[in-house]
């Protein structure tokens, strides 16, 4: 599927209002319109764009020239015509007539070509170090589309358990606003002192303000979902599906690190600039020898009516045999550049296996908290049913059903947000793991 360029004038054109929204069809949004993904395609672009101004320097080159001139002729030589690409400027005898201001017509029409022939490796050099330059430019694209991919999902997951989290602060906003109720009852009616009333009353103020920040926390994570998207402000209200997913851990992590060092568009980003290096060294060393053109060309001038023609053709060889070392030290240097790639090959390699490994243990890890936070929410339940009818049955104070509120608020945003991080945990594998992504598109033949 062709990516369309360009951010989208408006977001109801992309993303209609009340629009359920699902991970993938986030993820395909930031892939066509975010800018980052826009502006490492149009680098990717114009790389390989590069390919073919390399491979020009193996075709021939032609050029052609008109001239009028309106000048003297005073037999100095070389006056009548100014230089061009393939035309010689030829003396003249001149006609010596008024030679001060007497001036004559002067034309030259001319046409010459130029044909690399053979020059040890600096063009078609050239030609590979363009092309694997090009190479790199589309893995750092790839690179790009695969950060975007877990950023859109991270955030996606953010605003999913943000409004969760809304909810489980909607819900105890209204289990305090009732008990509040009662404490104010139970106080009027001399069952209980006043200062459950107030104890009750500062509990609900504390949940009105845990409401607030859950609110803002879930609008700031709509915004990056939006921003993430690359819909920016323009974005209209999505629903998104209530739940979150949960599952389990699958494959190995000897399985995810191999795939890794096969996939990461980093690790081919280096191998591909390490390329780049080694045909470069194979340019700067083609100086040590001669280049080899064919040249051809004619061209007719005159003066007045009376123009003559002349044609050239033949083979050029140039070859710099002293330039000051410069040419020693171009090699040296994209040696040492290409060994400086390598090395980082080898960095990069290192920090993979440990960011795999890493982002294998969270996800193991997130499975365990979630079935930690289901076992707490479970618990601190109970606690609450107990502490309430404990209350309302005289036996309980109401910092103990305070308390016990508190804790099944905080347990289930816990909760929501081990949930969470189960998705967000695979997400970070997969991007380390560098699946996760659209196949890349093949890069246009140039």
């Amino acid at each position: 599927m062709a990516i369309p360029r360009g951010t989208p004038a408006a977001g109801p054109a992309v993303l209609q209002p009340g629009e359920t929204l699902t991970v993938a069809r986030a993820v395909a949004l930031a892939l066509a319109y975010h800018p980052a993904r826009q502006a490492a395609e149009a680098s990717a672009d114009a790389a390989r764009e590069r390919i073919g101004e390399a491979r020009a320097g193996l075709l021939p080159h032609v050029f052609g020239v008109a001239e009028y001139l309106r000048g003297t002729d005073n037999g100095i030589g070389d006056t009548a015509y100014l230089p061009a690409p393939g035309a010689p400027r030829a003396p003249t005898t001149g006609r010596h007539v008024n030679q001060l201001t007497e001036t004559f017509d002067n034309y030259l029409g001319a046409l010459s070509a130029y044909q690399y022939l053979f020059d040890f490796g600096r063009t078609r050099g050239l030609v590979a170090q363009r092309s694997a330059e090009a190479d790199a430019a589309r893995a750092r694209l790839q690179v790009v589309r695969l950060d975007l991919v877990y950023e859109v999902t991270k955030a996606f997951y953010d605003l999913v358990a943000a409004r969760e989290i809304v909810r489980v602060f909607e819900q105890a906003v209204a289990q305090r606003t009732e008990h509040l109720h009662e404490a104010e009852v139970k106080a009027r009616a001399g069952l209980r002192p006043d200062i459950d009333t107030f104890t009750a009353g500062a509990e609900l103020a504390r949940s009105k303000l845990r409401l607030t920040d859950a609110r803002n926390a879930a609008a700031t994570a709509k915004v990056a979902l939006d921003n993430a998207m690359g819909l920016g402000p323009g974005a209209p209200d999505y629903r998104q599906p209530d739940d979150l997913p949960r599952g389990i851990v699958t494959g190995t992590l000897d399985g995810y690190l191999g795939r890794a060092l096969q996939q990461r568009p980093d690790l081919q980003l280096l191998e591909d600039e390490a390329r780049a290096a080694g045909a470069e060294i194979r340019e700067y060393r083609s100086d040590y020898w001669p280049t080899v053109g064919a040249v051809a060309g004619v061209n007719t001038r005159g003066q007045d009516a009376t123009p003559g023609t002349n044609f050239e053709g033949g083979v050029v060889v140039t070859w710099p045999l002293f330039d000051g070392y410069r040419t020693d030290h171009e090699v040296a240097e994209a040696r040492l550049r290409q060994e400086s790639v390598r090395h980082s090959i080898d960095e990069l390699r290192q920090r993979i296996a440990l960011q795999v490994q890493r982002s294998f243990l969270d996800w193991q890890a997130s499975v365990e908290r979630i079935r930690r936070a289901e076992q707490t929410v479970a618990a601190s339940q109970v606690e609450l049913e107990l502490a309430a009818k404990r209350y309302e049955t005289g036996l309980g104070s109401i910092i103990e059903l305070t308390d016990a509120q508190r804790r099944f608020s905080e347990d289930g945003a816990q909760e929501v947000g081990a949930v969470a991080g189960f998705s967000i945990a695979k997400a970070a594998l997969d991007r380390d793991t560098g699946v996760g992504i659209p196949a890349p598109e093949p890069a246009p033949s140039g």
